[in-house]
């Protein structure tokens, strides 16, 4: 297992995420414990010493089940890692509450890593908001050592990252985001690691496989990146771009079966990055990807002095292909962005007026998209 440093850690450089266990049924719960326990008992003989959960994981079950499964390996053995759920913003007042029962829940006395879970456009007003003391509550479990790390997640934009990063940066120790190389430009994924580079952020991935998207691609792609490394499979390529990728030290995979688990494990054991020729090759095949899913705004932004109804268009029509990228159409990332939004600068806005299409130079057929995006999120 390739390892990585941090501060005086060693991490696995691979990470099990606990938002993908296996499941008793069709649903999120009830959790496989038997099955869980057999995977955590592989993956800690492998060499995987983090472990990552959340509040909301598995509707509770997730923590619940990390923490009796895990409460059987001497507590030095492991790093856990735990967030709090400010996605809910009914949670804001409540950091200290969900903080304990987070505790006993994974049956710890601490966490080795802790974040702000999933800084957005959503939340980070209310996540900035003094009032609610949140980060003053964690500091202070830092300084009682039940939090050896502080950190935070973000699906949000760069925008949102950089107004976090302002305010709490110099608190903060590592950044969890979505990287992947279908979003290194698509979700401006490059710009974000750029930014946590300024500030000197190591970087924690979450979506490699860009929720398994990257793990199969088309056969005409298949065969470009088999005619380059014929040994690799498809899923390690998403993997081994991010070793190519300076100040990435922790890479979770939300594996929910023995196969994916082994699978992972193998490409781990040794660290292979990309060259140039192989880089360019993965960064057109995401081209291709990108071209198929979205409409090709520019963001000149001329529909925008020609909309009656005052819409953000470029970003509209960003969330739209954001949206129509996800599996079946159902991300969350597009809806959550929306609910931060006025309902009056929603797609569903959109008069069907066309004005903006007659003076769009990419010739976008944009109130056909608002129409579609407003249904699809309705």
């Amino acid at each position: 297992m390739i390892t990585k440093e941090f501060e005086n850690l060693k991490l696995s450089a691979l990470g099990m995420g606990m938002m993908r266990l296996p499941v008793k049924g069709q649903g999120d719960t009830p959790v496989d414990e038997a099955a869980t326990a057999e995977m955590i008992a592989y993956a800690m003989e492998q060499g995987i010493n983090y472990y990552d959960t959340a509040f909301g994981y598995h509707e509770g079950e997730s923590e619940k089940a990390v923490g009796k499964i895990l409460s059987k390996y001497p507590r030095e053995s492991y790093y856990l890692a735990d967030k709090f759920p400010g996605y809910d913003l009914a949670n804001m007042d409540k950091v200290e509450e969900i903080f304990e029962e987070q505790l006993r829940r994974c049956n710890v006395d601490y966490f080795d890593f802790y974040m702000f879970h999933n800084v957005c456009e959503m939340n980070i007003n209310e996540y900035l908001d003094e009032k609610y003391g949140i980060l003053d509550y964690l500091l202070q479990q830092k300084k009682a050592g039940r939090i050896r790390h502080l950190g935070f997640s973000a699906h949000g934009s760069y925008e949102v990252m950089e107004r976090f990063l302002e305010a709490y940066g110099d608190q903060m120790e590592f950044c969890q985001i979505q990287l992947n190389y279908l979003d290194w430009e698509f979700q401006n994924a490059k710009a974000k690691v750029d930014l946590l580079r300024q500030y000197h952020l190591p970087i924690w991935v979450m979506e490699p496989l860009r929720g398994g998207a990257l793990a199969s691609l088309s056969e005409e792609n298949t065969g470009k990146l088999n005619a380059l490394r014929p040994e690799e499979s498809i899923p390690a390529w998403a993997f081994r771009f991010l070793e190519t990728v300076p100040g990435v030290k922790m890479v979770l995979s939300g594996m929910s079966d023995f196969q994916q688990l082994k699978a992972n494990i193998e490409t781990f054991a040794e660290e292979k990055p990309l060259n140039r020729k192989e880089m360019d090759t993965l960064m057109d095949i995401a081209d291709g990807m990108i071209r198929e899913i979205g409409l090709p705004c520019t963001a000149c932004k001329y529909c925008v002095s020609h909309c009656p109804q005052e819409l953000d268009i470029p970003k509209l029509l960003e969330l739209y292909n954001e949206h129509r990228s996800t599996a079946k159409g159902f991300g969350f990332i597009a809806p959550m962005a929306l609910s931060a939004m006025p309902k009056e600068k929603h797609p569903g806005a959109c008069i069907g007026c066309k004005s903006c299409e007659a003076v769009c130079p990419q010739q976008l057929n944009i109130s056909q998209a608002m129409a579609d995006f407003a249904e699809k999120v309705k």
